[in-house]
């Protein structure tokens, strides 16, 4: 740019209406060239960047005082910095550099918490280009306390040295300070997800189903013992899944019909089934519970496949067998596969959802897999985790932000 004279505006004060209008006029009656602009408004007050350069050096000292002016009768403060061709150029050539974005998730956000993850993206060498709030502005009132959630997105670029360090930092962090970190890649994938798979029991449901059924076929304390054995990897799925099974011989069909209509529903997939479908989302229930009860939450929720076991019944009782194979991890991570290719989409595009080791094989498949409220053993295997707040909290991996969500 021979000749040429690059300058950023740096405009700070109380926010009111016409700021940008103003200030961009003055530019545009000097026929100045917009390089960069940036604008937040944290609590009323304003923060505008504004990066330009002049094709005639001798007109920006016109500019500057005509701005200067108009700041003064506006009330506020703004700040002139000259940028040299080189710096500019350098500037721009870190444009072709990796974008990633971190987003930091949990009840509430406290400097100390911000600090240690801004901390580790330092220390990889990446540099914070932006961060925005995605969830409301919290209330003071404690009676708002229980249903209060924070997130915040930073957009970061740079070449990432090692991602391994990266994640087993943002792990540990993640458990000592009761918050969730998400680090993804910023590509096109990440803003056109469309097909979401979920686990039913303990991610959907807020329960079990099949240790429900076993409390009332009075074997409950033998049911769950091997479920959570099986939750947490140290048993194969099939093998338990059999044990539990034969366990509920002779149990009353009605029994499930009773248990189908009254299943808990897990904190926040109400509002999170519906954006996904005002959005177009494709929703699936993989799981390795029954398809009894995944076909209620079927017309519950809309939801556009089910994939579950069934359960024999001979004259209103379980006989303690099952029809067809096994839906386990493996089978999972299949149907995830076969689905995406019905509905032509890319597995970058699909989000996987659930809580359990056998969960591990679809969460690693999709673009995006999240281990909600997760064993240890699943979280330090999945891509993400959600600990801290509802189903919901998906919606804020996604880039949603509340003010789109609830109006």
């Amino acid at each position: 740019m021979p000749n040429s004279e690059i300058i950023l505006i740096s405009i700070s004060g109380d926010d009111k209406p016409g700021v940008t209008t103003a200030i961009t006029g003055i530019l545009g009656k000097f026929d100045a060239t917009i390089l960069d602009i940036g604008q937040a408004d944290i609590h009323h007050t304003l923060s505008l960047g504004i990066l330009f350069k002049m094709s005639d050096n001798a007109a920006s000292g016109h500019i500057l005082k005509e701005i200067l002016f108009k700041c003064s009768e506006l009330n506020v403060n703004v700040r002139f910095t000259a940028v040299t061709q080189d710096r500019y150029n350098n500037w721009v050539g870190r444009q072709g550099k990796s974008r990633y974005i971190v987003t930091i998730l949990g009840k509430v956000i406290t400097a100390k918490q911000l600090s240690k993850v801004t901390e580790v993206i330092s220390e990889q060498n990446l540099n914070i280009d932006s961060i925005k709030r995605l969830t409301g502005r919290p209330s003071l009132t404690p009676e708002d306390e229980n249903n209060t959630r924070s997130c915040i997105e930073l957009s970061v670029r740079g070449e990432l040295i090692d991602k391994n360090i990266l994640s087993a930092k943002f792990m540990t962090y993640s458990a000592e300070l009761g918050i969730d970190i998400s680090f993804q890649k910023d590509d096109m994938f990440r803003r056109n997800r469309r097909l979401i798979c979920f686990d039913m029991d303990s991610t959907l449901i807020k329960t079990e189903v099949i240790d429900e059924l076993a409390d009332r076929a009075g074997v409950g304390e033998e049911v769950r013992a091997i479920t959570e054995s099986a939750m947490r990897g140290e048993i194969d799925f099939n093998e338990s899944f059999k044990k539990r099974v034969s366990l509920l011989k002779g149990l009353d069909e009605k029994v499930m019909e009773d248990i189908a209509h009254n299943l808990p529903i897990m904190e926040g997939a109400q509002r999170l089934m519906s954006i996904l479908k005002k959005c177009g989302f494709k929703i699936a229930i993989l799981s390795g519970g029954f398809t009894y009860f995944g076909n209620a939450l079927k017309k519950l929720f809309d939801v556009d496949y089910v994939y579950a076991n069934e359960l024999e019944i001979l004259d209103g009782k379980l006989t303690g067998n099952y029809l067809g194979d096994i839906v386990d991890g493996k089978r999972k991570a299949e149907l995830l596969r076969l689905i995406a290719q019905v509905e032509k989409i890319d597995l970058e595009q699909v989000i996987a959802v659930g809580d359990g080791a056998n969960d591990l094989p679809m969460l690693n498949l999709a673009g995006l897999g999240i281990a909600f409220h997760a064993k240890p053993k699943v979280k330090a295997n999945a891509q993400q985790s959600i600990s801290t707040i509802g189903l919901d909290g998906v919606l804020y991996f996604l880039g949603f932000r509340d003010i789109h969500i609830d109006n």
